[in-house]
């Protein structure tokens, strides 16, 4: 390697911390829920690739992954302005902003799981203040965003990072669930690879003000699984 190809690398952002934080081996427990895809499985609305590479789609484009990348830009940029007023006011709406009961513990959970073992491995001011800002439990979109802006991450590929983890751990449900091969699952996550980068691209630029999501079937699903009669996710 050349000194201008080595002083090149040396000039990029480390990105290890990413792939460290949202790798299923990282424990915040991903690998517990489905976000409501298992009762899609059941229902025969996901029985194949194609039909799951839809639904992943529309969850990235406009439901619940979408909003958690907004939720997670917004955090980012609280922390990085310093600005603590901000930053609890998304913290309350993150932790609040779920349809379903099962959603709110799937966010609730995984944040709590990334805060405690992010505090301990990857120390941080900013992390261990974090309770002197907000009293109440953190959502994990949320803890992504503060743990990435506390070590000086970028944003954009925090963002494509962070959807291109959620939709790994719902392909790779539906794996186990429809049943699928190992080719398909690859299939639908590079197709999911390509909207993660277009959405994250997007999700930086909504304001708080216009968060929402119109992905209502998985919104009924993630409440019709409540009650599924045999379950292998807890949501």
């Amino acid at each position: 390697m050349t000194g201008e190809e080595t002083e090149l690398v040396g000039a990029l952002p480390d990105l290890l911390p990413l792939f460290v934080w949202l790798s299923p081996a990282y424990p915040v427990g991903a690998f517990a829920y489905s976000h409501g895809l298992e009762w899609a499985v059941e229902t025969q609305a996901i029985v194949d690739v194609g039909s799951l590479i839809a639904w992943v789609d529309d969850l990235l484009h406009h439901g619940g992954p979408f909003a958690d990348a907004v939720l997670l830009a917004h955090a980012y940029s609280a922390v990085d302005d310093q600005d603590d007023v901000a930053l609890r006011e998304v913290l309350e709406l993150a932790a609040a902003f779920a349809p379903s009961r099962e959603r709110q513990m799937e966010t609730l959970n995984q944040g709590d799981a990334f805060i405690a073992a992010t505090r301990v491995a990857w120390p941080s001011p900013v992390i261990d203040r974090l309770p002197s800002v907000w009293s109440g439990r953190v959502a994990y979109p949320a803890a992504v965003g503060i743990a990435s802006a506390a070590h000086a991450l970028p944003l954009p590929a925090t963002l494509s990072a962070y959807l291109g983890a959620v939709a790994a751990n719902l392909i790779s449900s539906a794996v186990r669930l429809v049943p699928l091969g190992q080719t398909d699952g690859n299939i639908a996550l590079a197709a999911a690879t390509k909207v993660a980068r277009r959405v994250a691209r997007r999700a930086a630029e909504v304001p708080l003000v216009r968060l929402g999501g119109a992905a209502l079937a998985s919104d009924i699903a993630s409440m019709r699984h409540e009650t599924q009669y045999t379950r292998l996710f807890r949501s």
